[in-house]
């Protein structure tokens, strides 16, 4: 499978993602799936700003996610899926998804979210779209970097992570 991280970060393209993962897995292709980014250019520009021009960069939403997943898993190249937000990657996974594994990147501070980890805090409705993932097979687990220790969804949920 050419995907290696399946990933939900809500900054999306940015230093972390391009430096942190894309770097030290030697991946060559980031799949950005999200429904607002993939109808705009200019958008589109700013996030291929982010990152090398040997890196390729493919917008689509979910519905054209769907629809081309299986060629990018069948890619001989490393590459990385991300999605802006837990309900993005439960559609996909809901609407029948090849997905065996997703990393909680980081979801950020906002005043309706509760910590759960350092780089993790989730809203209520958050967290039942990572459970329904799981319930669906997939193993959830968060990591911000790919040398730091994956913390099983359980222990995301009680704040025992870290």
């Amino acid at each position: 499978m050419a995907i290696e991280v399946y990933r939900i970060d809500d900054r999306l393209i940015h230093g972390q993602v391009v430096v942190g993962w894309a770097q030290p897995l030697e991946l060559e292709f980031i799949v950005l799936v999200d429904d607002e980014v993939a109808a705009s250019a200019w958008e589109q520009d700013l996030y291929r700003m982010g990152v090398p021009c040997e890196m390729r960069v493919f917008f689509e939403s979910v519905e054209s996610a769907l629809t081309r997943l299986p060629e990018y898993q069948q890619m001989t190249q490393p590459g990385l899926l991300l999605t802006g937000d837990t309900e993005t990657m439960r559609a996909l996974v809901e609407r029948g998804a090849a997905i065996p594994r997703v990393n909680i990147g980081g979801v950020h501070h906002r005043a309706e979210r509760v910590p759960r980890l350092r780089y993790v805090f989730l809203t209520p409705e958050e967290e039942a779209d990572l459970l329904a993932i799981l319930a669906r097979g997939v193993e959830v687990t968060a990591q911000d970097l790919p040398a730091a220790t994956l913390v099983p969804l359980a222990d995301v949920l009680s704040g025992h992570g870290e």
